[in-house]
Parts: structure tokens; sequence; C-alpha cells
């Protein structure tokens, strides 16, 4: 990928940020009531507690709504100031239309391009590039990247090696030109390994195996994942993405202020952060409460850094995610927003 360290004058900022989590929480108490599993063994494993569900009324696309207007309600902009709505996300609410179509609607915008993206917990880097690339080639000033995830609908409650993994929510950030030079985007690694399509996946619902009352019975629509090889290649390609991106930046992991990884399993994050001579207190961690929410895990966690008084304006930020696919991929941005106003994401209700 081309070196982004020197630009054209002006950027592409991060101007808004708003997350949404469903207010049902299914802790690791529920899931012993569910599956032979315990509080105790759930926790030493992946360092999950508890981790929040979709009601009924709620999809991907009416909870990435949500989290988009926050994040525009921080950016200072209306619906139709919006160029481009990108969603990344393996749930949408059907196989067509797209969640992002569904999204625009939501938002009342009426002017924006809508796509959704498909590379599992790491869409939200590869939702970033392609907004920091439609952004950068002037083909608009104002796009939104909004992550989320229904999860549980596809979950084998059955299933503890999976079940306890899952949490649902949505994590959005709005992607804006800067007439300022400097800040946003520093390096970007984006890779796939497709010898490890087949580690993570939902066998049944697609052209090749397509869902039929057998399917149903085997449980073929829900997630199957082989935790092993997923755990392997997961510790070892986050820690290579994310020293491409910063080589890319052209810093080191001693300059990042804060590494916000995808929230899959703590024992991954440790790892990754060793691999990286991190120490756990400049890594964000927020898997106890919200588990892996996939493509929403990182924006999430970034909107709840900003308001947790984590990021201040110049910090370097390394954003990194690994998934399904395998994907991977890692952001290294340079803070310019101001992170007081967060307020502003809290005012937007959730039931407009």
């Amino acid at each position: 990928m081309a070196d982004l360290a020197t630009r054209a004058p002006g950027s592409v900022r991060i101007t808004g940020w708003g997350m949404y989590a469903p207010p049902d929480v299914l802790t690791n108490a529920d899931l012993e009531q569910l599956v032979d599993t315990s509080d105790a063994w759930i926790v030493e494993r992946t360092g999950i507690r508890e981790r929040h569900i979709a009601r009924p009324e709620e999809s991907t696309a009416t909870m990435a709504a949500i989290a988009g207007r926050r994040a525009l309600a921080v950016a200072g902009l209306e619906p139709d100031e919006l160029d481009l709505i990108v969603v990344p996300t393996l749930t949408a609410d059907h196989r067509t239309p797209s969640a992002a179509s569904l999204v625009k609607e939501g938002l009342g915008s009426t002017r924006a391009a809508a796509v959704d993206i498909g590379a599992a917990c790491s869409g939200f880097p590869y939702g970033y590039a392609l907004a920091h690339g439609f952004v950068a080639a002037g083909l608009g000033r104002h796009v939104l990247v909004v992550a989320a995830e229904t999860l549980s609908r596809f979950t084998d409650f059955t299933d503890r090696g999976t079940c306890v993994l899952l949490g649902d929510g949505a994590g959005a950030v709005v992607l804006s030109a800067s007439d300022e030079p400097g800040g946003g985007l520093l390096g970007l690694e984006l890779t796939d390994e497709p010898e490890g399509a087949y580690s993570i996946w939902q066998p049944a619902g697609g052209s090749r195996f397509p869902l039929t009352p057998a399917g149903i019975a085997a449980g073929e629509q829900f997630w199957h994942m082989d935790g092993r090889d997923t755990y392997r290649h997961a510790t070892r390609q986050m820690a290579a993405t994310a020293r491409a991106a910063l080589e890319r930046a052209r810093i080191g992991p001693d300059e990042v202020s804060l590494f916000i990884p995808h929230q899959a399993n703590l024992r991954i994050i440790e790892t990754v952060a060793k691999q990286l001579d991190l120490p756990m207190e400049r890594v964000f961690v927020n898997i106890d409460r919200y588990g892996n929410t996939s493509a929403a895990s990182v924006p999430l966690a970034l909107a709840e850094a900003v308001a947790g008084g984590r990021v201040r304006i110049g910090d370097k930020l390394c954003l990194l995610a690994f998934g399904a696919g395998f994907t991977s991929g890692a952001l290294v941005l340079e803070w310019t927003a101001d992170p007081a106003r967060d307020t502003l994401a809290g005012s937007v209700d959730p039931t407009d």
C-alpha cells in the first residue's frame, strides 16, 4: 500500500463518533443456566463477564442508525450532509437490501450513497479505508462509517464454545475533509489469509449451501469456529498487521498513546500486547462488558475510550482488528477532534 506519511494539503479527519449497546444484558450467570459452563471458566478463558443482546424489535440497521445519529451529533452534521454511508457488518437485516440502505432510511438521509462491507471482525478498518479514500479523492466531504452486529441471532446457545463469546452493538465515526494539513490517518495495513476461511464460518445460508430444513436441524445457520486455529492466527497476524501500519506511519509502538484492539478474547489482547512490548495500561479493554461484537468492536471501544477521557488532541492511536477470512486491519491515527464534544453523543435519544 502507498505510504501515507506524506500527503497533499488538507486531510481527512474523524469529526464525530458514537456507539449503541442494547439495554438487555446477558451475564455469565445467565449462561450457566443454558449450557455447561461457569462464570469462572468464562472469565479465565475469555475475560468476558457480560454481553448486550438485541431486543426482538432491534436489528443491525436500527442499532447502527442510533450510533450513526450520535456520531452526527458530535460532528455537528445533519444526515443530508453525508455523501456516503458505509456499514461494516456480517449480520445485515437481510441478504438484500443492504444494511446501509436501511441505515440511510433510519437516519432520514436522502442524498448519501450507501454500501455494506463484509470483512467480519476486521470490517471497521476496511470500512475506514474506503471512507478515507472516498474523501481524499474529492468524491465527497463527509462519510459515516457505522459498524453494527446482531450476532445473537446467529448464535447457538447450546454451544458453550461460541455462545459465551458473542454480543450485539454498534459503533460509528464520521470522517470529514479538512482544510488543515496533518492529523487523521497516518498508516494503514489490510490483509487476508484465505486458508483460514473455514475456521470461522456460517455453513448454510449462502449460494454454495442454501439454508434448508435439514441444514437448520443440523444447526448450520449458526456460527462455527475452530478456536485453536483462530487463536494461533489472531495472535500472530494482529501483531504483524499493527507493525506494518506503524511502519507506514513511521512511528514505533512506544509513540502510540493508546492501542484499541478488536475485543475478541482477553488472552489474545494480552498476547498481542506482549508481542508489541506494550504495557496493558496503554491498551483499551472493554471485552468484560460487551464480549465480541465483531465489526462493531473497535469503533464501540473507540467511542468509549473518548468518553472515558483516554483520548486527547494530538494522541497517536492504533486501531487493530482480526476476523474471519482470515482478515486483519490496522489504522494508525492522529486524533484531532475535541473529546469534550462527546457529550453531544449522549444527547441523542435512542427511541427517536
